[in-house]
């Protein structure tokens, strides 16, 4: 698939089959997110696998727009390490480029998968925690439902050259 049709034609996907996302593909994700660009370098991010339907179902107990985990058959939760980056709003921003990643790597492989936004809402941010026992210094991120998908949908022109500006607004 070649880069620019895959940018343009992943959706968020919030339908999926029951069919188990193999571990090859899982692990093949993480590595195109670990790839991504990072303030300083520092890569402060870690990714928690979560792929226990018991587990997947207390996701929407916390995170109120996390109904489609009762049907993905895989989330991977993207913390970022405070002792590695001090900067909350750093680890943010390193974290999200590394979810923008996972996802266009998802797409690519054939898989759905949806971005759901943890930081910084402080309530989904404790619930994750506790519910995956972070410590103190992880921050949960943001968290992506994936499996395979059980929808399709339209491509949205969302090109607007109207919102291009050169050398000054």
């Amino acid at each position: 698939m070649e880069l620019m049709d895959a940018i343009i034609k992943r959706r968020s996907i919030r339908q999926f089959t029951d069919r188990p996302v193999e571990q090859t593909k899982i692990e093949t994700i993480i590595k195109a997110a670990m790839y991504a660009p990072s303030a300083r370098n520092y890569q402060s991010w870690h990714f928690i696998v979560c792929n226990k339907r018991e587990k997947l179902n207390e996701i929407p107990h916390v995170h109120p727009y996390s109904e489609m985990m009762k049907q993905a058959t895989a989330a991977i939760l993207i913390c970022g390490d405070l002792t590695i980056e001090p900067s909350a709003d750093y680890n943010s921003i390193n974290c999200s480029a590394a979810t923008q990643n996972l996802l266009l790597c998802a797409h690519n492989m054939g898989l759905g998968a949806v971005w759901l936004g943890v930081y910084p809402r402080e309530e989904r941010m404790q619930g994750l925690s506790k519910l995956f026992n972070l410590p103190k210094e992880i921050i949960p991120i943001s968290l992506v439902a994936i499996g395979y998908a059980n929808e399709t949908k339209d491509i949205p022109d969302r090109f607007k050259p109207e919102r291009i500006r050169y050398n000054s607004w």
